[in-house]
């Protein structure tokens, strides 16, 4: 049996930990550049607050009703996941984050009568030990501890633990849940499936698996057999992204080179981390970077360069170096660059890379000084350690008019307690 662990609104609840006054009002957290609503409160969402509604579209329900606004703050975000996924760490010998928010716990070493209280412990534990209200599912696949999960978070009458075991508890579940909501059915496979008269997941796993296939292919298939119970997916056997992109729109426009360095560094720092999660490569990489089309009284230019790459790597320092001198190439002196971005393409798993006979580089080498800096970068904190070129200024180039203080990443901005 597996339990899926899900933050509660996550970014939402982290800036709640440290501003308690904010339970029961609502609040949105906001994206880069404090454009769009990327995390909400029940109560934001009981306003009819959208997820990635711009900010500028609801500022007068904002303003009327008092909703609390909060610029992204990554690193706070950061070191309270960790601390989330740390106690659940100390709960399996198996255990599997799956994103900043989720994560996966076996439970096969607790008895079957013992594990909804178990996971209930749990929960109390992560609330009352980091802050962040939390809601597990429990079933025999990953998939089906996901629907388990959403019904826990949904109903308060399960106390936080939902738990799906049996044949009845199985097609109950899922003749509620909508087929556009089960974990691995995207914008794309939901139509296909609304298209064939399927709105439910209960609906799904009455078809054939030949049917599933056909219309979903393999990643379908296995969601039909994990649907049906049938333990199918292995996290770290997932297919690697066969993309990654960071973008960025900044605050002001960019014209000194410098600054669009720094930009295009961090971008290909962390997609480069991106990279060796997923334990890949890549062959090829685009940056670009572009004016503002709305500015039409200002020179319009838009720079985009294809990086070959000698030999695939995810190594960031070697990313960073071909990044940097292709922007140069191509970089316009006094054009106003409002938006810049890296593409990582070519991915192929790092164990499928041919050597070059002629490569100079001690890529073994290379690679354990990597592992040594993200294992830094894991233990104390994110950017714990990054290249000169990623720090070349002070100047803050994104908007973060609504940024919550770096509560347990930044001694300046610890909490003080005073006594009277």
């Amino acid at each position: 049996m597996y339990a899926l662990c899900d933050c509660n609104n996550f970014f939402v609840s982290c800036e709640r930990v440290f501003r308690p006054d904010l339970e029961g009002r609502p609040v949105v957290v906001l994206s880069g550049n404090d454009g769009c609503v990327v995390s909400r409160s029940n109560e934001a969402k009981a306003l009819g607050i959208k997820m990635g509604v711009p900010l500028y579209q609801i500022k007068g329900l904002v303003d009327k009703q008092g909703v609390v606004c909060f610029s992204s703050n990554f690193s706070l975000y950061g070191d309270l996941s960790d601390r989330v996924m740390s106690i659940l760490r100390q709960k399996t010998a198996r255990f599997e984050q799956y994103s900043i928010d989720e994560g996966f716990i076996n439970l096969d070493h607790v008895p079957e009568a013992e594990q909804k209280a178990y996971c209930e412990r749990i929960v109390l534990e992560i609330r009352q030990g980091v802050g962040i209200p939390v809601s597990m599912g429990i079933a025999a696949t990953k998939t089906l501890a996901k629907v388990a999960s959403k019904y826990a978070k949904r109903y308060p009458g399960y106390h936080g633990v939902c738990v799906i075991r049996t044949e009845e508890q199985r097609q109950k579940a899922l003749e509620n849940f909508e087929i556009g909501d089960v974990w691995g059915i995207g914008r794309k496979a939901k139509a296909k499936l609304e298209s064939a008269g399927i709105k439910t997941a209960l609906q799904l796993t009455e078809r054939s698996s030949i049917f599933a296939q056909r219309l979903l292919n393999k990643p379908g298939l296995m969601t039909w057999r994990e649907l049906r119970g049938d333990d199918a997916i292995d996290i770290t056997q997932l297919e690697i992204k066969q993309s990654i992109t960071i973008s960025r729109t900044f605050a002001h426009a960019l014209t000194d080179l410098t600054l669009l360095e720094e930009q295009i560094a961090n971008f290909c720092a962390h997609c480069a981390r991106q990279l060796r999660l997923q334990h890949s490569v890549c062959q090829q990489m685009v940056i670009y970077a572009h004016t503002s089309s709305f500015r039409t009284d200002q020179e319009q230019h838009y720079l985009s360069e294809l990086v070959t790459l000698p030999v695939a790597t995810a190594n960031t320092q070697e990313l960073v170096c071909h990044a940097l001198a292709a922007l140069r190439r191509a970089y316009r002196r006094g054009a106003p660059y409002k938006k810049a971005g890296v593409i990582l393409m070519k991915i192929i798993r790092e164990t499928a890379v041919v050597p070059d006979l002629f490569d100079e580089k001690d890529r073994e080498k290379e690679a354990r000084l990597q592992r040594a800096l993200d294992h830094i970068d894991d233990r104390h904190g994110k950017r714990s350690v990054i290249l000169g070129a990623q720090m070349r200024s002070d100047t803050t180039v994104y908007r973060t008019d609504h940024k919550s203080p770096l509560y347990t990443t930044d001694l300046r901005d610890i909490i003080r307690v005073r006594a009277h």
